[in-house]
């Protein structure tokens, strides 16, 4: 099986919390995968296009779904499938032009699946708390910056 080569090793709790981040954004606001993400083991962020800047208490709200879901201990499982297959089941608008045939698709529980070749916990509870840090919105980006601090 040939998959791309990947150029990072990331810290697998971020990272996993990236992913539930971008399934909250989605499902909250609507709004695609983060475009722009950079993500380190003291703290990371994400770039949403949104029409709006998010109220305190949407901001408030994120956090709290994130940490419900990553508290729900959910089960990390990596899959790989065929790329005409995984196109019915992800979004693959951010694949590389060379991407494989083959892709490996990770599912956060039923909350979330991407196709992704990063590194990743094993179950969410695995990845601590999840904790914004600060946020601005900017001409229809909102960059949020978030942190994890232990449970």
């Amino acid at each position: 099986m040939e998959l791309n080569e990947h150029n990072k090793k990331e810290c697998p709790p971020m990272h996993t919390a990236e992913h539930i981040l971008n399934q909250t954004m989605t499902r909250m606001f609507g709004c695609p995968r983060s475009r722009n993400t950079h993500i380190e083991r003291k703290k990371s962020k994400c770039d949403y296009q949104l029409s709006q800047k998010p109220t305190d208490e949407q901001v408030m709200a994120i956090e709290e779904k994130v940490n419900e879901v990553i508290k729900c201990n959910l089960p990390v499982k990596v899959d790989f499938m065929h790329l005409k297959d995984a196109a019915n089941l992800v979004d693959l608008s951010k694949l590389p032009d060379d991407v494989s045939e083959t892709l490996r698709i990770v599912r956060v529980g039923e909350y979330d699946i991407c196709a992704c070749i990063g590194d990743h916990v094993n179950e969410t509870s695995e990845i601590g708390q999840f904790k914004i840090i600060s946020h601005d919105y900017d001409d229809g980006r909102w960059r949020v910056r978030f942190k994890l601090v232990e449970n």
